[in-house]
Parts: C-alpha cells; sequence; structure tokens
C-alpha cells in the first residue's frame, strides 16, 4: 500500500508541526515528517535519513495497534540512535515516539512518547539458546515362542544457538514418542523442530523402533539414536539400527546394540550420549545407550537416553526400562525423548510371564533468552520460567514464541 497523505493541516500542526502520512510497507523517513505505520501484516523497517541535520524531527505512531505482534524496525542508516549504532524497534501496542537528531555522537533521540513499554526502542535482536529433542523410539514387542525385541532408540538431540530478529515468529514443533506394535518393530518417534524467518531450522529426527521378535523383525530401525537388535527362537539375533552418529553432521545419537547370539538377550536402543548395549549373555537385555547431560534450564538434566533391550526376567537386570526412564517404567521417559524398552515371551515355559515393550518418550523444546528481553508472546502454554538473567520456555507440545 502507498503512502497516504494527511491532508489536515490542523492535524499537522497538532502533532509536532509534522506532516503525517500511514505507511504500510518498508520506507525511508524524511526530516521533519511524522508516520502511522501499519503492520497489520507484517514487521516494517524504517530507515532514517542518511544525512541528518541537528533539530531534524520523525514521529512514529503505531496505526493499528500491532506493534505487539508485528514491530516497527528503525535502522539508523550508519548514524546513531541513542548513542548506538543498532537498530532498535518499537515493540508495544499503540505506541508512539518522536524522535530528534541532535549531533554526531548522540544521533537520534526518543523526545517524547505515549504508551511507553519496557520494550520500546529495544535491540532489534538478540541470542536465543535452543535445545531440540524428537521423540523417542518404541521398543520391539515379543509375542511369539521364544522371541525377544530390542530396546526403542533415543529422539534425536540437539542444540543451536542464534540470532533472532524482533518480530520474528519462532514455530515450534515437538515430536510424539514412537507406539507399540504387536509382534512388530517398534514404530519410530516423531521429529521436533524450530523454525522461523532469519534463523537456520533445527530438526532433531525421531528415535528409531527396536526390532520386534520375529525372524523378519531382527534389525532395529534407524533414527536419531537407533532401535536395538532382536532375535528369534535361538536364530542369530539382529543388528542395532543406525543412528545420528558424529560421523553425520550435525550429530544427533548413537547406534542401537546387536543382540546375543543365543535367544536370551536383545540389543538396547542408542542414546543420545553413547550407543546402545549388546547383551551380555546370561539372558539379560542390553542396556540402552546414555544420554546426554544439559544445563539449558539452569541445572543439569540427562536427556535422551536409549531404551533396555528385553530380556529373560530375573537375570539381573531390570527389563524393558528406558535409559533415563528409572528402573520400574518400560515406557521412554517422557518429555526426554527416551527410547521405549524391549519385550521377552518365553511361552514354551509357562512359569515365565511375557513381558511388554514400552512406547517411546515424547519430546521437548526448550528456548532460552535474555529476560529484558522477552516479549511473553508465546503459544502452546509453555512452562516459563527465569534462571539468573534468562528467562526459560520449555515446550512439551507444538507453539510458538514471537521475539
Amino acid at each position: 500500500m502507498p503512502s497516504t497523505k494527511v491532508a489536515s493541516a490542523g492535524l499537522a500542526a497538532g502533532a509536532g508541526g509534522l506532516a503525517w502520512s500511514v505507511q504500510s510497507t518498508n520506507f525511508t523517513a524524511v526530516a521533519n515528517n511524522g508516520y502511522y505505520v501499519n503492520t497489520t501484516s507484517a514487521a516494517i523497517t524504517i530507515t532514517l535519513p542518511a544525512t541528518p541535520s541537528a533539530g531534524n524531527s520523525i514521529g512514529i505512531v503505531d496505526y493499528s495497534g500491532t506493534f505487539d505482534t508485528n514491530p516497527v524496525i528503525i535502522n539508523p542508516n550508519s548514524n546513531k540512535i541513542n548513542g548506538g549504532t543498532d537498530n532498535l524497534a518499537l515493540t508495544g501496542e499503540r505506541e508512539g515516539v518522536t524522535l530528534n537528531y541532535i549531533d554526531a555522537t548522540q544521533g537520534w533521540l526518543c523526545n517524547s512518547g505515549i504508551n511507553e513499554g519496557t520494550r520500546a526502542l529495544q535491540a532489534s535482536n538478540y541470542s536465543i539458546d535452543f535445545l531440540v529433542i524428537a521423540g523417542g523410539g518404541a521398543g520391539g514387542e515379543a509375542t511369539g515362542v521364544q522371541t525377544i525385541g530390542g530396546g526403542g532408540g533415543a529422539g534425536g538431540f540437539r542444540t543451536s544457538t542464534q540470532t533472532a530478529n524482533v518480530g520474528t515468529n519462532i514455530t515450534v514443533t515437538v515430536g510424539s514418542g514412537g507406539a507399540v506394535n504387536n509382534d512388530l518393530a517398534g514404530s519410530n518417534g516423531s521429529d521436533s523442530s524450530i523454525s522461523g524467518t532469519g534463523l537456520t531450522t533445527i530438526t532433531s529426527a525421531g528415535g528409531g523402533g527396536g526390532a520386534g521378535g520375529t525372524s523378519a523383525q531382527k534389525t532395529g530401525l534407524a533414527g536419531g539414536s537407533g532401535g536395538g537388535g532382536g532375535g528369534f527362537n535361538n536364530a542369530p539375533l539382529g543388528v542395532g539400527g543406525a543412528g545420528n552418529t558424529p560421523s553425520t553432521s550435525p550429530s544427533q545419537g548413537n547406534n542401537g546394540g546387536a543382540g546375543f547370539t543365543a535367544r536370551f538377550g536383545a540389543g538396547g536402543g542408542g542414546g543420545s550420549g553413547a550407543v546402545g548395549n549388546t547383551d551380555s549373555g546370561g539372558g539379560q537385555g542390553g542396556l540402552g545407550g546414555v544420554g546426554t547431560a544439559n544445563s539449558i534450564t539452569g541445572s543439569s538434566v540427562t536427556r535422551a537416553g536409549g531404551g533396555v533391550g528385553g530380556g529373560l526376567p530375573g537375570a539381573g537386570v531390570p527389563t524393558n526400562n528406558a535409559g533415563g526412564g528409572g528402573t520400574s517404567s518400560t515406557a521412554g521417559t517422557v518429555n526426554t525423548g527416551g527410547g521405549g524398552g524391549g519385550a521377552y515371551n518365553e511361552s514354551s515355559a509357562p512359569a515365565i510371564s511375557p513381558q511388554v515393550a514400552g512406547s517411546g518418550g515424547k519430546g521437548i523444546v526448550i528456548l532460552s533468552l535474555p529476560t529484558t528481553n522477552y516479549s511473553g508472546y508465546t503459544t502452546g502454554d509453555p512452562t516459563v520460567t527465569t534462571f539468573g538473567s534468562n528467562t526459560i520456555l520449555q515446550f512439551t507440545g507444538d507453539g510458538s514464541y514471537i521475539v
């Protein structure tokens, strides 16, 4: 939409003697003019005059009450605003300011305003730390005679630090854990991701499902971390699924472990911190690969561990527990991307109860950013906490954050 001049001389005189117009696209301001800026559709960049003179003024007012969702970015055009050369932003609803050019040392200074908020004329971009963990893979099921399922692989684990521009809508997707399938390999977890204009999209791959307890299902599935290998009725057990290992860029996780060469134990799922363990005999399922410790929330938490492979009950190692998920649960730990535990079935020995595979744990996406820059504009109901000078957003479901 082109500039629309406001013809009323009374309005111009009543608004500081500036000539006012409405703008709805990026533009270069002219000295001694005022602008009602319409950001209904998108953020707008105002470039200040290249060669201002002392006493020049520029007025800026939120035309549509949308600076809080689509801000105005003010580019000093190689001069200064408030003594600095960075772009600044207006992000308050119905915000309005008048800028006066003083000199080359301080540049443009704000000498009046309306509805000023804590974010008025703030930096137009800032650094955000991200932790993106996908959903874990489910453990392999085992319903046939003398069958063993592998542990599920952990969801992919990725971190990133990026500079985001004010007004950017960061879309957050949180992956679900994989589901258990009857007598088949467990399902892979779903991907988690963050994306937004000007950002590098970060996608973590869902963990690989553990191998199922049939001759056709012996190999763990590939994923962020790979699922553990399983086996069937004394046949050589399968190999672990491929993870997104350190040889791949970027690393997200590790390979699943292989099963033992007898029927009493399957391989553990890969974890973000290590490969899944191979069954060491004696009926013990291989332990899942360990997760990775991270302190983005202000305290160290280990996430994205692989699931334990199915094993003979009573063999000395808890069966069916997810890496990082505790010793009493078959499912992967929720909101850590843990892999689910594998199953064991010995139906030729009625005294041994069949073990049930566990589903994968849901993933999580966490953002950490300076509290002074936190906008408060979110969807998806993230948990919001503070630590030191940072605000922490923990998304356990899909949502967004407006920078």
